[in-house]
């Protein structure tokens, strides 16, 4: 199969493409390629670095899966630069909907995310409850859901809404919940806690990857799925970090209310299984850091590598942005 992955350089896309490639589909990735690009060559890869919201550039003849993965990712890069966010993550959303439907594409796989239900006091989260998104980059996510499922019947849409993914990739990412707290714990030997009581929905990289595999697979499965397989608390995760790595923890207050347990029964009902753990997660980290193949870096922070290599709002023009 033809398959147009955008985004495709980064710490989902690392993962996914090589599992795409073996499994024997021709790949095409467009990505602006921010943070870099990992991912080997092959004879069936190409990799085009180009902003999607240039979608003249977005070459789509032929394509017959597309899995949108380019967004501006997380709160704190979507509040850098609400203006871009809206353009990345919303607005090229509808023209590459737009685009996909025109060239015949016949299956959509979007990557959304578990932040659009915003701040919920029901105990499960599943996919019926009203969504109210409270910060940018949950707002562009569920507008660009909202654009996506207009095209249901032009092509067959697969929405992914996944928790907070963790685990090793070659795009390395230490902005997220699990990899953070580990990477802390590794580095400074303390792990600082803010709150704590908030629940957070988790993910393994492996898992999130194999998921979009099942899905071109099975494009018979269509809608809107929650993908989280372990649900914990801040806290409790700092614990599981603590007592592997023998690292402290410093709880200080927060101002962040989100808290939510994800509920993917929708997902489990069609067959999809998890294969990893947060533990397998936190073992993978710290073997890498121990065996020097990952360090603390600031490019692996996304809201801090932004602050200085932020797009404009002209598509492929970089400006500086002080901070």
């Amino acid at each position: 199969m033809k398959i147009l992955i955008t985004g495709g350089c980064g710490y989902k896309g690392s993962v996914l493409v090589p599992k795409l490639l073996a499994q024997g589909h021709d790949i095409t990735v467009v990505d602006a390629m921010w943070f870099g690009n990992y991912l080997l060559p092959h004879k069936h890869l190409t990799v085009l670095q180009a902003d999607i919201r240039d979608i003249d550039k977005v070459p789509l003849q032929g394509v017959e899966c597309v899995i949108h993965l380019a967004s501006v990712a997380n709160d704190p890069c979507g509040d850098l630069n609400p203006h871009l966010t809206w353009e990345v993550s919303s607005l090229s959303t509808m023209w590459l909907a737009d685009e996909a439907k025109r060239a015949g594409v016949k299956q959509f796989i979007y990557a959304s995310s578990a932040s659009v239900y915003g701040i919920k006091e029901e105990d499960q989260i599943h996919e019926e409850l009203k969504l109210m998104p409270i910060s940018v980059y949950n707002q562009s996510k569920m507008v660009a859901e909202r654009v996506l499922l207009s095209y249901k019947q032009d092509m067959k849409i697969q929405i992914v809404r996944p928790a907070t993914v963790c685990g090793m990739s070659p795009r390395m990412r230490f902005d997220i919940a699990v990899n953070l707290l580990t990477i802390q714990a590794l580095t400074k030997h303390v792990i600082t806690v803010w709150g704590g009581d908030q629940y957070r929905p988790n993910i393994h990289v492996e898992d999130i990857t194999d998921l979009y595999c099942f899905l071109v697979e099975h494009d018979e499965i269509e809608g809107i799925f929650n993908a989280g397989s372990e649900n914990h608390t801040v806290l409790e995760l700092a614990k599981m970090i603590a007592k592997r790595t023998g690292a402290q923890i410093k709880v200080e207050q927060s101002n962040d209310p989100r808290s939510y347990r994800l509920n993917s029964d929708k997902l489990h009902a069609t067959g999809f299984r998890y294969s990893k753990t947060v533990n397998d997660a936190i073992e993978e980290i710290i073997s890498a850091f121990n065996d020097k193949l990952i360090s603390d870096e600031k490019r692996h922070y996304n809201v801090d590598w932004m602050r200085h290599h932020v797009i404009d709002s002209s598509p492929s023009q970089f400006k500086k942005v002080e901070g």
